[in-house]
């Protein structure tokens, strides 16, 4: 488990920690725009109510043995190897390769307070996923170590609680806003303009507008170390327990069991500083080896591994 911090300890080893995240974003340039509001207007119209429809999967006819369903064109390209610690290669050249393949990520908007009571943080973080349904274990991941603690990390150190909640597109401008590099103390909420709801099980407030939200308790965390420059520290992984959901009344089934995806809207990260909407649906049902073994399906296919391996 991470030490604590105090504000005043956290200053006298990092007095800069916002301002050295404002010089790695700058490194980073996640934004490849030089006139990003020219760009913006360039653009067609947000569609207010885009149809949200389910449809076939693109092979329905797809059998088992078949591979891919693009006639394998797949097949004809070739993949360039990349080493993630090769002699030049800075870490951020990783983390731009990362969160651009690995899409789309759901954006974990967390939500803390201080110990004290006396400030509030809340800020997007797309490297968080549930792993765990019992008891419902979390995970999100913090980029910097201990000693130069984001402030929704250096909260949840502090007093074991945040609430993670899900961004939507009726908010997701106010949720960009919070991922502003502003220094300790000064919170995200009043920049948003959202509304903060009261918990049961933890003291820091749930987005009013989220259709749902999650209050959970710190378990444990775990730092990590750069391989390219030894020594310093990289990371922070921290495992969550969810302990309370909240679901808006209009989204939730009767059963309490489902969340609307027609109405949760969910908004989900990309690359560089491009996100994505949900507005296409398809069902795939899980197959079951018994049944497709009587139905023949698996003739021949039935093997320790496939040649190639």
């Amino acid at each position: 488990m991470a030490k604590n911090f105090g504000d005043d300890e956290q200053r006298a080893l990092d007095p800069s920690a916002s301002e050295q995240r404002a010089d790695s974003e700058k490194t980073i340039q996640r934004n490849p725009h030089p006139d990003f509001g020219k760009v913006q207007a360039s653009r067609p119209d947000w569609p207010e109510d885009p149809a949200r429809t389910f449809t076939k999967t693109k092979d329905p006819s797809w059998k088992p043995g078949q591979g891919g369903n693009d006639g394998g064109d797949s097949l004809k390209k070739e993949h360039v190897e990349i080493d993630p610690y090769a002699e030049g290669r800075p870490a951020a050249f990783n983390y731009k390769l990362m969160i651009s393949a690995i899409v789309p990520r759901f954006i974990g908007f967390i939500s803390t307070r201080s110990k004290d009571g006396t400030s509030t943080n809340l800020a997007p973080f797309s490297y968080t996923t549930v792993v765990n349904h019992d008891p419902p274990i979390f995970v999100v991941g913090y980029a910097g170590g201990y000693e130069n603690a984001k402030d929704s990390l250096k909260n949840l150190i502090d007093t074991n609680e945040c609430v993670i909640n899900v961004i939507s597109e009726h908010f997701v401008e106010a949720a960009n806003a919070t991922s502003i590099n502003a220094p300790y103390g000064i919170s995200e909420w009043a920049i948003s303009g959202l509304h903060p709801a009261p918990c049961t099980t933890v003291k820091a407030s749930r987005v009013k507008e989220a259709i749902f939200s999650i209050e959970g308790k710190l378990m444990e965390t775990k730092e990590f170390e750069s391989r390219a420059t030894p020594g310093k520290k990289t990371g922070v992984l921290a495992f969550i327990e969810g302990t309370r959901f909240w679901a808006r009344e209009d989204a939730i089934n009767e059963d309490k069991n489902a969340i609307d995806p027609t109405v949760l809207k969910p908004i989900s990260r990309l690359g560089g500083i491009t996100y994505a909407r949900t507005t296409g649906f398809f069902e795939l049902p899980r197959p079951d080896f018994e049944d497709s073994k009587k139905a023949g399906e698996l003739e021949h296919l039935i093997k320790p591994k496939v040649e190639g391996q």
